[in-house]
């Protein structure tokens, strides 16, 4: 049976795609209080705790940025823009432009979430609006 989605993408399908967090398509039983890969609940939550302290969200409409103009964050750019994000948020900025490369985006700092994201064919005016700073990385 094939399921039409008519382009549309979950964030969860976005997410993994672009940020390379692949999900477990098959679901094993667990046993003794253990996941189906061997970990305990304990060190799963303390593993998911880790891993979302620091890292970035995005919101919906920044991914489907990303995905309408086949952009691929590598592992050092999303690294560049967690550390302009840290950079901002020392600086006290609320709303803050972060330009990694030749990409851009406006992150909201105390939220830790990017708001949207621009490439250079959309930069080209160099016009940014609501931020009250930027980190060029």
């Amino acid at each position: 049976m094939e399921i039409q989605n008519n382009g549309k993408f979950s964030i969860e399908q976005l997410t993994d795609q672009y940020l390379g967090s692949p999900r477990r398509t098959q679901v094993r039983k667990a046993t003794d209080g253990q996941a189906a890969n061997g970990l305990s609940f304990q060190d799963v939550l303390q593993l998911k705790t880790l891993a979302g302290a620091g890292s970035l969200k995005f919101s919906k409409h920044a991914m489907g940025r990303l995905a309408d103009r086949n952009i691929e964050l590598s592992d050092s750019q999303l690294e560049r823009l967690e550390s302009g994000t840290r950079k901002a948020e020392q600086k006290g900025i609320r709303d803050s432009l972060v330009i990694v490369d030749s990409l851009a985006f406006i992150v909201n700092v105390p939220n830790q979430t990017v708001v949207t994201a621009m490439d250079s064919t959309e930069t080209k005016e160099n016009i940014f609006t609501n931020i009250n700073g930027a980190v060029i990385m």
